[in-house]
This record gives C-alpha cells, sequence and structure tokens, in this order.
C-alpha cells in the first residue's frame, strides 16, 4: 500500500511546489511557524480552485493553547462554513477543556457541523497536549474523526514513535494514525516499521530570497529576528524524497 503523503503548506507558492512534489493531501494555513492558524477566505477559494489533490484548512483561530471561549468557537464554526464554501475537501481542529481532556461539548459541535456540511475532520495536535493519549483516543473516534494528526505525545514524532505504535494498535482499524513534527526523508522509513502508519504528515519547509530589488533594514514588518526578506515555502524535492523512500523507488 502506498503511503499518503500530507503537506502543511502556508501560502500559495507551497501549494503549487508541494502537488509538484507529490503530495497527496494538503493541510492549508497561515503562519505556520505559530504551528498553523486558520487561513484567509481569499487563500481558501483559490487552493480549492487550483488544487489537484484534497485541501483541508486548519481550523484555529489563535496562537497558544487550545482551551478555546465561546466567541472563538463562533469563529472556528464560521471557519468551518467557509472551507465549505470555498470548495475544500476537508478540516482540521482540535480543542481541549481547563483540564486536558479532549472538549467533547466543544469538539461535537465543530465536528458534528463539518460533518452536516460534508466536510471529513482530521483532529489535530491538540491531542499532543491531552492528558491522557488511550482515553483521548476513544474521544476523538466517538466524535466521528478520520484520523488524528499527533507526534505521539513527544517534541517529534521519531521522539514518539512507541506511543504511535501504542495508539496505532489502539486504533485498530476505527481511525488512522497520522505523525507529524520533524518527519522527514531521513527518519520516515523507520517509523513507518515501527508504527505501520500508512500516512505521513510534514511541511518540507525551507526558505527563498525575496525578488525584492529594492531592500530596506529600516522597518520591519515583525519581530525584530524575522528576516522580511526570507520567505518561507515548501521545498519540492524535500516531498520528492520522502515520496521515492516510503514508497520503495529508492
Amino acid at each position: 500500500m502506498d503511503i499518503q503523503i500530507e503537506v502543511s503548506i502556508g501560502n500559495i507558492e507551497s501549494l503549487h511546489s508541494a502537488i509538484a512534489g507529490g503530495a497527496t493531501r494538503i493541510e492549508l494555513c497561515s503562519a505556520l511557524a505559530l504551528g498553523g492558524l486558520t487561513p484567509c477566505y481569499g487563500m481558501m477559494k483559490l487552493a480549492g480552485e487550483i488544487s489537484s489533490v484534497p485541501v483541508y484548512a486548519i481550523i484555529r483561530p489563535r496562537q497558544g493553547d487550545f482551551l478555546y471561549s465561546e466567541e472563538e468557537i463562533q469563529i472556528m464554526l464560521y471557519s468551518i462554513k467557509a472551507a465549505k464554501d470555498t470548495g475544500l475537501q476537508g478540516v482540521v481542529l482540535g480543542a481541549l477543556d481547563a483540564q486536558g481532556n479532549i472538549d467533547m461539548p466543544n469538539s461535537k459541535r465543530l465536528c458534528d457541523y463539518a460533518h452536516q456540511l460534508d466536510l471529513p475532520v482530521t483532529y489535530h495536535r491538540a491531542f499532543d497536549q491531552c492528558n491522557d493519549a488511550k482515553q483521548g483516543l476513544e474521544d476523538i473516534i466517538a466524535l466521528g474523526c478520520e484520523r488524528i494528526l499527533t507526534s505521539g505525545l513527544a517534541p517529534s514524532a521519531p521522539e514518539g514513535v512507541k506511543v504511535l505504535a501504542e495508539l496505532v494498535q489502539q486504533a485498530g482499524e476505527r481511525i488512522a494514525i497520522m505523525p507529524g513534527a520533524g518527519v522527514n526523508a531521513s527518519n520516515a522509513k523507520e517509523i513507518i516499521n515501527k508504527t505501520n502508519v500508512t500516512e505521513l504528515h510534514l511541511s518540507g519547509k525551507t526558505t527563498r530570497n525575496s525578488k525584492m530589488t529594492f531592500i530596506t533594514d529600516k522597518n520591519k514588518m515583525g519581530s525584530s529576528d524575522v528576516d522580511d526578506y526570507q520567505l518561507p515555502v515548501t521545498d519540492k524535492e524535500a516531498i520528492s524524497a520522502i515520496l521515492r523512500i516510503v514508497n520503495g523507488s529508492v
């Protein structure tokens, strides 16, 4: 069975690179440096029009934790509707309560609404901050999600490979476990062999220089340590390399 490769992207340029590299699904985000936030309507719309592979929008209204207010849940519901209206194929979301449990009341509201719109749901790495992975997995299965994006509750998927294997065994055929965080061509095969997963998630990120010919260092658009003339993009070759390795071409 071929391994499915989901690529998270933070701009439309990266959509083309990810697809050219062989991505089989896209996680559409803004602000990848913050872990990914909800993309704007325009980005959803254009991605839905031009992508040749399924596109899932992350539904995350702000950076930080996954304990959401009622107003933030309303924003997420509007964003799910935007994903549907722009022709995307699914959404990626997650929510926790103050004690680190899966926030079942709010997660059910979000998932039920997505399912009413015929949008499948990936539960994202909020799962990696839950207080009980085994119970969290059962809760997410009860929500009807099709997969969980997780590093195995570790800083990276390679470090969480033992827990990932346990989650795959517990999940059986009920839900897919998709390792993400720190996945690349050098470790992908080992992760697959040790966990028996059939999907992987990565960004394949690199940077490129701005095409501006006039460059000034007088005015920064954000943090002083961020170079406005270095653009984060997806590396097509990083995606191609991992596909060749995991699907047995090399």
